[in-house]
C-alpha cells in the first residue's frame, strides 16, 4: 500500500531532505514536536550544527468533553498557555477549572520532559530564530499551538518545517509563523503515514537516544 505513494523512506531520510532545503537560512535552534518530529529534527540539527530540544504540547480539554480543546499548554522557559477564544466563549469554564487543568497538563509536561532529557531546563527561545519541526501535519492544531507559544515567549522568528502536509492546512498555518518550509503537498492527502515507506511509531527510547546524541548547547 505504501510503496506507490511513499515520498520518504523514513523520518530520518525526510529530515536529511528537509535539512538540505533549509541550509541557506540562519537559525539558532531546532525544536521538535515529539515523538515523530524528533528523528526528522535530529537530522536537521546535525546537518545545520544547531542545538536540538523538544517542545511538548498538551491540550486543555473542555469540562466533560476532554476531546474539545479550550487551548493548550506548551512547555518552555517559561511555559506558555495558548487559548482558543471562540471555544472558551462556548464553554465558559470557571477560573478554578482552567487553573486546575493548566496545572495538571504542566505536571504531565514536566514528567515527559524529564523522561526525555532529565533535569535539563528547556531552551529559552527569546530573541532566537527557531525551527519548529514535525514529521508531517494533518490538521495542524499542535503546530499552531506550539508556534503561538514560541511567539508569546519572544522568539525572534518561527519557521515551521515539515516533510509533508496538505496545502489547505499550510494556508491556515501561514499566519501563525514567519516562514513555512514543506517538501510535499500531495493531493489527496489522507494521512501523514501514507507518504512514508516506514512510518513505525517513534519510541520514547529513540527520542531519548537522539536527544542525547544531538549537538549540545
Amino acid at each position: 500500500m505504501h510503496t506507490q505513494q511513499a515520498l520518504f523512506d523514513n523520518r530520518r531520510a525526510a529530515g536529511r531532505k528537509l535539512a538540505h532545503a533549509l541550509s541557506g537560512a540562519r537559525y539558532d535552534l531546532v525544536l521538535a514536536l515529539p515523538r515523530g518530529g524528533v528523528p526528522v529534527a535530529y537530522e536537521i540539527a546535525i546537518a545545520l550544527k544547531l542545538p536540538l530540544d523538544v517542545v511538548i504540547v498538551r491540550k486543555i480539554g473542555a469540562p466533560g468533553q476532554p476531546e474539545v480543546g479550550l487551548g493548550a499548554v506548551v512547555d518552555g522557559d517559561p511555559p506558555q498557555v495558548v487559548w482558543t477564544a471562540d471555544v472558551l466563549q462556548v464553554f465558559q469554564p470557571s477560573e478554578r477549572y482552567l487553573e486546575a487543568e493548566v496545572a495538571r497538563q504542566l505536571s504531565e509536561i514536566t514528567r515527559r520532559r524529564q523522561a526525555y532529557i532529565g533535569n535539563r531546563a528547556p531552551i529559552n527561545v527569546s530573541e532566537r530564530h527557531v525551527l519548529l519541526v514535525d514529521d508531517g501535519i494533518a490538521t495542524g492544531g499542535t503546530a499552531k499551538a506550539a508556534a503561538r507559544a514560541l511567539r508569546q515567549a519572544g522568539a525572534a522568528s518561527v519557521t515551521l518545517a515539515v516533510p509533508v502536509a496538505p496545502q489547505s492546512t499550510l494556508d491556515e498555518l501561514a499566519t501563525e509563523v514567519d516562514d513555512l518550509v514543506c517538501l510535499a503537498t500531495p493531493e489527496p492527502f489522507i494521512a501523514v503515514g501514507l507518504h512514508y515507506q516506514d512510518f513505525t511509531q517513534t519510541s520514547d527510547d529513540e527520542v531519548i537516544t537522539l536527544l542525547q546524541k544531538a549537538p549540545s548547547f
